[in-house]
This record gives C-alpha cells, sequence and structure tokens, in this order.
C-alpha cells in the first residue's frame, strides 16, 4: 500500500485493496483528509440506483440509518487498516461498539456524505472513533464506536 503524508486521498482501488466489503455493501467511494492514527473523511455518493431505496421506502426514498452507521465505521476501519498497515488478508478490522447514536435529518437520493472520523483512543490493536456525517453543512448523524483489528477467521 502506498505510504501516506498528512492530509492525503485514499481512492477506490485502495479502499477496495483495504477494506474486504463489496458492492452493495461497500459504502465509501473514496476518502480524503488521511492523518495516520488521527483522522480521515469518508465520502459516499448517494445515487437513486441504491439497492435499499425501492424498500426504503417506495415514493419516499430514504438512507436507512444503520447504512448509515455502516459508512461512518466503514470509514473508520479505512483509518485503521491505512494506519497499521494492515494486510487485509492476514487481518480483518471488527466493529466492537457504538454508544450515543443521533440522527439529525434524513439522506436522500442526491445526497454527498461527508464523514470525518477522529481516533479518540488506540492502543493494542483496538481502537475508538467519533464520527459524524454531513450532507453539505448539516449535521446528519454522529456517534461513538470502536474496532478491534484481529486474525481472518
Amino acid at each position: 500500500m502506498t505510504e501516506h503524508e498528512s492530509g492525503q486521498e485514499i481512492g477506490p482501488k485502495e479502499i477496495l485493496a483495504r477494506l474486504p466489503h463489496r458492492y452493495p455493501f461497500l459504502l465509501i467511494d473514496r476518502a480524503e483528509n488521511y492523518i495516520a492514527g488521527r483522522s480521515v473523511v469518508g465520502i459516499k455518493n448517494v445515487t437513486v440506483n441504491e439497492p435499499f431505496f425501492p424498500g426504503h421506502f417506495p415514493g419516499n426514498p430514504v438512507m436507512p440509518g444503520v447504512l448509515i452507521v455502516e459508512a461512518v465505521a466503514q470509514t473508520g476501519a479505512l483509518l485503521m487498516s491505512a494506519t497499521l498497515d494492515a494486510d487485509p488478508a492476514k487481518t480483518a478490522i471488527y466493529f466492537m461498539g457504538i454508544d450515543g447514536v443521533r440522527f439529525r435529518r434524513p439522506v436522500l437520493p442526491g445526497d454527498t456524505l461527508r464523514m470525518p472520523v477522529e481516533v479518540s483512543f488506540s492502543r493494542r490493536g483496538i481502537f475508538k472513533f467519533h464520527g459524524k456525517a454531513f450532507v453539505g453543512d448539516a449535521l446528519v448523524a454522529e456517534f461513538d464506536f470502536a474496532a478491534k483489528g484481529g486474525p481472518t477467521v
């Protein structure tokens, strides 16, 4: 993988190399402002073609809150993987917990989610994060979460 300098972008090719998720569950298109061990901003372009919109909700498409949480968590996993320079063939990143989730407004087709994630704690392969999701300047969601790196099963 590429050695990143402060504030560098992470493109789709590296995201696919670092995360096990694939369509339709990969929820990050790119990342920017990566600072190893500290922060990154995930970007998700929400299109009308998302596979969840026909059922959530017919005639009134809204991105499910659980998928907003997942997109922010994937951003944290990307930060962790790049920081640790983890080999995805040998290391999996597992979601451990979530606290204080608050949703502020719906996410609709055509929106671009900007998801800043910051490390609040890191020790022995366990990372705690504070994540947010914005559409433009509007806060959509925020929460604290944790993840752990470990061997693949």
